[in-house]
């Protein structure tokens, strides 16, 4: 009896753990749009205006809510304060404690950035006109428009389409694919390109800091493919001068709004059809923007762009998520995953574990490749011909 009574008790726990999860993973949603509020509300600015911590009663004055609300925005700070996007100190309160002080304390504790809030912040210091350069806000705040996230609404039956590999689910639900969308209307490219500047100053950094040997490795020319408006580009020229030339290509609209005074190439063009010659070739975030057999024809034009410079470079170097690189309950393997179904709701595009890497390099007739890993989602990729 003591026996059963102790495997129902084990049952119930497994069952009520398991219940927990299931509420966790429902309600995610709730932590993106907690984390959304406190973006419109400019709480990480607000923060770093003040000297790097603040008060409830400084961020209802400063975010413009009615002081009747505190204790709404106390709830939100609560919950992001959990998610370690900020953190509390004061009146006993550990600085990396998610404490939730009481109403009458609620004067006495102040907000403190996380290194995840800094990276929300757009400004350096005190000074507004003092731009982060390595802010992520406008790429975060893209991720969490209304536009964007409610695709994922229709996600199981545009998955029942049989016409659902050839028409994205973006497609579907916009009536035009998202490229279309980014080229027809200023607002929405203007939005998509100060998302991917941000990005990629951010990556840019972390990469050049990781492998400089990758940019140091006998270059003296680099075409940067798909690279919008030059600003990974830039940050190559600037880390590694003895790249004499660095050309970015994309296509021709896009390289019209190219910004001048920058010392890079632009070259409009369609990377299907022809990349310009170079000791290397870069991409960046944008193979897994296409299916296999496309990524294979983007290869093929890369290694005749490189044809016969093995001597100084001849290499493709590759900016991207590999899948299933980390144990399995590494935080980041789980957020590549969470990536790849992001990736197919707008493109039909995939994140690829390594075995499908390999596939599109040896159909493209490359033959050797190497990884290095980041500690952040992205993994840098040489191919050599």
């Amino acid at each position: 009896m003591g026996h059963q009574a102790q495997h129902a008790t084990d049952d119930t726990e497994e069952l009520l753990a398991a219940h927990r999860e299931l509420w966790c993973h429902a309600l995610g949603y709730v932590k993106s749009m907690a984390l959304k509020c406190a973006l419109d509300l400019r709480i990480p600015d607000i923060i770093q205006r003040c000297g790097g911590s603040a008060t409830l009663g400084q961020l209802l004055a400063a975010s413009e809510v009615p002081a009747s609300n505190l204790g709404y925005l106390r709830r939100v700070m609560r919950t992001l304060t959990a998610m370690r996007i900020f953190a509390v100190v004061g009146h006993g309160h550990g600085p990396d404690k998610a404490d939730d002080p009481a109403d009458d304390d609620a004067t006495a504790v102040s907000y403190r950035l996380t290194p995840a809030s800094r990276l929300l912040a757009t400004s350096d210091d005190d000074d507004d006109a003092s731009k982060n350069n390595l802010s992520i806000h406008p790429n975060i705040s893209s991720h969490v428009r209304p536009k964007n996230v409610s695709l994922l609404f229709s996600m199981a039956e545009w998955m029942k389409d049989e016409q659902a590999l050839s028409v994205s689910l973006y497609e579907t639900v916009n009536r035009k694919c998202m490229w279309a969308c980014v080229e027809d209307d200023a607002a929405t490219r203007a939005c998509f390109y100060e998302s991917m500047d941000a990005d990629t100053r951010l990556v840019m950094q972390a990469v050049i800091r990781k492998c400089p040997a990758v940019f140091d490795d006998g270059l003296t020319s680099l075409v940067d493919v798909g690279g919008a408006r030059g600003t990974a580009a830039a940050a190559v020229v600037a880390a590694f001068p003895h790249i004499q030339k660095c050309t970015v290509m994309d296509l021709p609209h896009i390289v019209a709004e190219a910004p001048a005074g920058t010392g890079l190439c632009f070259h409009g063009g369609d990377m299907f059809e022809h990349i310009p010659s170079a000791d290397a070739v870069m991409l960046k975030w944008i193979l897994h923007d296409w299916d296999d057999d496309k990524c294979v024809k983007i290869m093929e034009r890369c290694k005749e762009a490189i044809s016969g410079k093995e001597g100084r470079g001849g290499k493709v170097i590759i900016i991207e998520t590999v899948l299933g690189s980390r144990p399995d309950d590494d935080a980041t393997c789980k957020e590549t995953y969470v990536l790849d179904l992001q990736i197919l709701s707008f493109v039909n595009g995939a994140e690829r574990e390594e075995h499908e890497w390999r596939r599109i390099f040896l159909a493209a007739g490359f033959r050797d490749y190497k990884i290095t890993h980041t500690r952040g989602i992205p993994s840098i990729i040489e191919v050599f011909p």
